[in-house]
């Protein structure tokens, strides 16, 4: 009986020691700790103080630039999928019909996303044709007419002369954005179309050098 009794002691006090090391620790409200805010694009990151860090977290309230930068990518993303609709019919690359297959499925939700997000804040979608003088990186009338009519690697290499001023012109724009917006939906929209959009940029440049 009292060997078992030693026994049960040592298990509970084991158990006990067990529990105390591997039971989490709840972060402190008053930490000193410094955060590391990442940085923009192009841009260092940051230490910031606690103090500090409680008044970076981007606002959930929009603003000019935010709403003309959803609108603007609206139609600058219907573009890109006009382009990338003619690939399957007229390109000679299948790594080109693969690409232009990934832009019509990375930016059509985007666009639907973007149309929601505008109806919630109260703004206009703009219509499929809209105007778009001076956006960066937009393929003109006589360019898009151009790309309709050519086939092969004469499509070939016209597509990815556009798509890649087009995917700049989108960076462009987005880096605005992250400059002057405020919501954080659209901050993170805005990162992620220039991760992505970055990607597809060297992705087309390595084809656009091996025509």
């Amino acid at each position: 009986m009292r060997a078992a009794l030693i026994v049960i002691v040592g298990l509970v006090v084991a158990l006990a020691g067990c529990s105390s090391s591997t039971t989490p620790q709840a972060p402190r409200a008053d930490s000193t700790a410094p955060v590391i805010a990442p940085g923009r694009p192009g841009e260092p990151a940051k230490t910031l103080s606690p103090s500090e860090a409680a008044t970076a977290v981007p606002a959930d309230a929009a603003n000019a630039a935010d709403i003309k930068y959803v609108q603007d990518m609206v139609v600058h993303h219907r573009q890109a999928m006009d382009m990338a609709l003619l690939a399957p019919n007229r390109a000679e690359s299948a790594k080109l019909k693969s690409l232009a297959d990934r832009i019509q499925a990375a930016q059509g939700p985007e666009i639907q996303y973007m149309s929601t997000w505008l109806r919630e804040q109260e703004q206009k979608v703009p219509e499929h044709h809209a105007a778009h003088e001076g956006m960066p990186g937009m393929a003109t009338p006589e360019q898009m007419e151009a790309l309709k009519a050519a086939k092969g690697k004469d499509f070939d290499r016209m597509f990815l002369q556009l798509m890649i001023n087009h995917h700049l012109g989108a960076l462009k724009m987005s880096e605005q954005v992250l400059a002057g917006g405020s919501h954080i939906k659209i901050e993170e929209l805005a990162t992620d179309v220039n991760v992505t959009q970055s990607a597809e940029i060297r992705r087309m440049q390595e084809m656009q050098a091996a025509l």
